[in-house]
């Protein structure tokens, strides 16, 4: 399990009833910090919600940047592990101590735009009463050559053996139901492949443009060769998830209303 310090404590700084939880996880992004922030809190302006950081461990000024936010800002909640747990992990973390019914995920890198999440929360709402995700399909990216041919192959081989129709799957930014959420299968990675895990639940997949920036500070946490290798260790289980996805088509439950109201009908 996954060890975590809260600052402060929970009761001082809570928000009642959150209408959104936006989950930033974090690494070594000293600099980033506060601008994302502030960013989040400009957009949600006006509404109860509540932003948690999870610093994966980083080793650089991160920690000593979020102690300082977490005592001005009072939406603000900062979980952090002791060891770097990798980024699902950390996603992992934020979802079981968020709060709100709905569950905004983005990137600490500064490169996700928050002004998307409005846009994200409006197209999931409209798919009421479908529960499920709306994925950010980035336009006119930001990142390097390099990076952007890892990212097609990626989705390639992803399209290829996960039938996963998602254009832009890899992107940072989301807005899942939190039911939703919760029941998906957990996995190291397993942020990679949201569009295909929420489907495998019966959930609605919707997609919506969205905004991209270059990264400003820090560099990236993974290797184009990284990415690839693990990549494909993880598709292999991911098929093997699909492979073994057993939904029951009806679910009733039997209580003595029902069978009062079954023995009146007969």
């Amino acid at each position: 399990m996954a060890q975590f310090i809260i600052y402060p404590e929970n009761a001082s700084h809570a928000v009642l009833e959150p209408e959104i939880s936006v989950l930033v996880p974090v690494m070594n992004e000293a600099g980033n910090v506060r601008p994302l922030i502030d960013e989040i809190c400009y957009t949600f302006q006006g509404r109860p919600f509540e932003i948690i950081y999870i610093d994966d461990g980083s080793t650089d000024e991160t920690e000593a940047e979020l102690q300082k936010c977490v005592s001005e800002i009072k939406e603000l909640r900062v979980l952090r592990h002791k060891k770097r747990s990798g980024q699902s992990v950390a996603i992992r973390t934020g979802l079981l101590a968020s709060r709100a019914p709905l569950i905004a995920v983005l990137d600490g890198d500064g490169q996700n735009i928050p002004a998307d999440l409005p846009a994200l929360e409006k197209a999931l709402l409209a798919a009421r009463p479908n529960r499920g995700m709306a994925g950010g399909v980035r336009q006119g990216r930001k990142d390097s050559a390099m990076k952007k041919f890892a990212s097609r192959r990626a989705k390639n081989l992803r399209g290829w053996l996960l039938k996963d129709s998602h254009p832009d799957s890899g992107c940072g930014i989301k807005i899942v139901d939190r039911e939703v959420f919760l029941r998906l299968p957990f996995f190291n990675h397993m942020h990679r492949f949201m569009s295909v895990l929420v489907r495998r639940e019966g959930g609605v997949v919707i997609e919506v443009p969205v905004g991209h920036r270059a990264r400003e500070q820090g560099s990236s946490k993974y290797g184009i060769l990284d990415r690839l290798l693990v990549g494909i260790s993880d598709i292999m289980g991911v098929m093997w998830l699909l492979s073994r996805t057993n939904h029951p088509e009806d679910i009733t439950e039997i209580s003595p209303k029902t069978l009062h109201n079954n023995a009146t009908e007969k």
